[in-house]
C-alpha cells in the first residue's frame, strides 16, 4: 500500500519536528542546486530553523542574488505606479537624445566640420584620428602579411607539384627509353636469327641454294674403240 497523505500542519513532537526539518531541508537544498544547474538559473535560498539557525544556498553569491532581488523589486514597484513609469521613460528618452546628439557631433567632426572647436578639442580629435589611422595601417599591414603568406604557401605547393611533374616526366622518359631498347633489340635479334638462312656462296662463285639443272648428253667415243662399220647385206 502507498503512503497516506500527510496533513500539512505543525508537528507537535519536538524530535519528529527536528527529523522532518533535517530531511526536508536537505531535499530543498538539493532541489535548489539541481534547478540552478539544469536550468541555468540564479538561485538563492535562505532558511532559518526554529532555533534561529541559518542555512543558505546561492548559485553565484548570496549578496548578488539579494541585490538583484531588491533592484528588480524596486523596478517592478515603479512600473506598478503610472507616474513612476512615466518618469522612467522620460529619463530613458533624455539619455537616448543625449547619445544621439553626441554621435551626430562626433560624425560632423570626423567629416571635417571643425567650427566651434577649441585647441584642446582639436588636439583631442587629432589624437583620435592618429590612433584610428594607426589602427587602419596595422590592419592593412596584417591583411597584406596574411596575403603574402598565403601566396608563398601557394607558390611552395606549386613548386612541389612542379617537382613531382618533373619526376613523372623523367620516369616516362626512362620508360620510353627502355621500350625503345626492347623494340630495337628485338628487331636486331630477329635479323640475327634470319642471317643463317642466307645464301652461302663458295669462293668459286657457285651458289649452294641455286637450282640444279641436269641435262643428258651423248657419251664421247673412246679412242680404242674402232668405228663401227655398217653391215653389208648380201
Amino acid at each position: 500500500m502507498g503512503r497516506g497523505k500527510i496533513v500539512i500542519r505543525r508537528i507537535d513532537n519536538l524530535t519528529s519536528r527536528q527529523v522532518t526539518f533535517s530531511k526536508r531541508r536537505s531535499g530543498l537544498l538539493k532541489k535548489a542546486r539541481e534547478l540552478s544547474i539544469l536550468c541555468d538559473a540564479e538561485v538563492g535560498l535562505i532558511i532559518f530553523s526554529s532555533t534561529s539557525k541559518l542555512y543558505d544556498y546561492a548559485s553565484t553569491s548570496m549578496k548578488s542574488v539579494v541585490e538583484r532581488y531588491n533592484r528588480v523589486k524596486e523596478e517592478h514597484h515603479q512600473l506598478m505606479n503610472p507616474a513612476s513609469e512615466v518618469k522612467v521613460w522620460q529619463k530613458q528618452v533624455a539619455s537616448l537624445r543625449q547619445q544621439l546628439h553626441y554621435l551626430q557631433e562626433y560624425h560632423r567632426q570626423l567629416m571635417g566640420e571643425l567650427s566651434g572647436l577649441s585647441i584642446h578639442d582639436l588636439e583631442k580629435l587629432e589624437n583620435q584620428l592618429e590612433m584610428s589611422l594607426k589602427g587602419v595601417r596595422v590592419k592593412k599591414d596584417q591583411i597584406l602579411t596574411d596575403e603574402i603568406k598565403d601566396l608563398n604557401h601557394k607558390g611552395y605547393l606549386i613548386h612541389q607539384e612542379n617537382l613531382e611533374l618533373h619526376k613523372k616526366l623523367d620516369l616516362y622518359c626512362q620508360e620510353n627509353t627502355e621500350l625503345k631498347k626492347k623494340v630495337y633489340g628485338t628487331r636486331q635479334a630477329n635479323e640475327a636469327n634470319r642471317s643463317p638462312h642466307t645464301n652461302y656462296i663458295f669462293n668459286n662463285g657457285y651458289d649452294l641454294h641455286a637450282p640444279v639443272r641436269l641435262q643428258l648428253s651423248q657419251p664421247l667415243p673412246s679412242k680404242n674403240d674402232a668405228p663401227e662399220k655398217s653391215m653389208k647385206l648380201g
